[in-house]
């Protein structure tokens, strides 16, 4: 059986989508599962054993494009035997339809009667989770899902990894801390860089390294994080967001043997990593896309406020994540990571 999967445009989204992949081929072991989707998730699905094949699909967010759309479609001809989109929109449904795939799921959207064949209705309160959405995909309607529920777990090539501490000049004679102060959503995400450079002190006057990671939206923050920390500090620290790539961030975040992240798609990278992670929630909440490990600590306030999903304060204030104190965030640490760590020698 040949499907194929309409993925999603978020890292997070796309790092979850591994628990239908999952489900997939627990239900049909001999399937192939193939992923179109934007061209800077191919670093996440070539880590994903269940991913046959990632192919590129050029179009941006909002772009209708029939021709392109028609092209893409016509190379897909005969191809599959269903598609299964995970996008809500019109517009994600149509190249499944005009590529002829046979079986055609995905949930009601925005109305594509027509374009999906075998449509569901979503009840949020029986899937109140992204990944029970995803995986419930996988099944006849209203089949139970199968327990314990599939995380999400990247693998990492030790040779890619080794090229990309060579490039940017790192050793691991040291214990990491991986830091994650961006969040593309909006500022209402993003815990103070103050806090962060609290962390960051206290982690290495104990003996770490801190390594930040983030896109070149992030690099700022980064800088700024790093500003804070006093000379003599501040030297034990690289910041890494906006000069790797999405395949270089993973592999080194693959390093980390601690990471404080807010609410982002590198939150889901290091929890399907496996690495100990203190994930830091204010204006979201964790009870529709929690990061999915063993080795996590949720760290929230939990004011009358929030969550309220906005991308930014609407008082103003951000109490949010401001009160969100550092100390919050390192007793967090510190049972998730035994002390006193190991210094490796040179």
């Amino acid at each position: 059986m040949n499907i194929l999967i309409v993925g999603p445009s978020w890292v997070g989204d796309m790092v979850m989508a591994q628990t239908l992949f999952v489900c997939l081929k627990q239900r049909h072991p001999a399937c192939r599962i193939d992923v179109l989707a934007p061209e800077w998730s191919r670093p996440i699905l070539q880590r994903m054993p269940e991913v046959n094949e990632a192919l590129s699909f050029p179009l941006g967010h909002g772009v209708l494009d029939l021709a392109t759309r028609r092209r893409i479609a016509s190379g897909l001809r005969g191809r599959y035997d269903q598609a299964i989109v995970l996008p809500n929109s019109l517009k994600s449904a149509m190249v499944p339809f005009m590529a002829g795939i046979p079986l055609r799921t995905g949930w009601r959207g925005e109305m594509r009667y027509g374009l999906l064949n075998d449509i569901r209705r979503l009840d949020k309160a029986r899937y109140p989770l992204m990944i029970e959405r995803f995986m419930a995909l996988a099944y006849e309607p209203n089949q139970p899902l199968p327990q314990p529920y599939p995380r999400p777990s990247l693998r990492i090539d030790a040779a890619s990894r080794e090229r990309a501490l060579a490039r940017f000049e790192l050793a691991l004679d040291r214990p990491v801390l991986a830091l994650c102060p961006g969040a593309e959503f909006g500022e209402s995400k993003r815990w103070p860089a103050a806090h962060f450079a609290a962390v960051a002190e206290r982690h290495v006057r104990e003996g770490w390294q801190v390594w930040l990671f983030g896109s070149k939206n992030d690099h700022a923050v980064g800088e700024e994080i790093r500003e804070l920390l006093i000379p003599g500090l501040r030297e034990e620290s690289i910041n890494l967001a906006g000069e790797t790539t999405l395949a270089e961030a993973i592999d080194l975040l693959s390093c980390a043997d601690a990471a404080v992240s807010n609410d982002s798609g590198l939150m889901h990278v290091l929890a399907a990593l496996g690495r100990p992670l203190v994930a830091v929630y204010g204006s979201t909440s964790p009870a529709f896309t929690p990061p999915l490990s063993e080795q996590v600590e949720v760290v929230r306030l939990g004011l009358d406020c929030s969550p309220c999903f906005e991308r930014t304060c609407r008082f103003g204030h951000n109490n949010c994540m401001r009160e969100l104190r550092p100390g919050l965030v390192e007793e967090a640490l510190d049972r998730l990571v035994p002390h006193p760590v190991e210094i490796k020698s040179p």
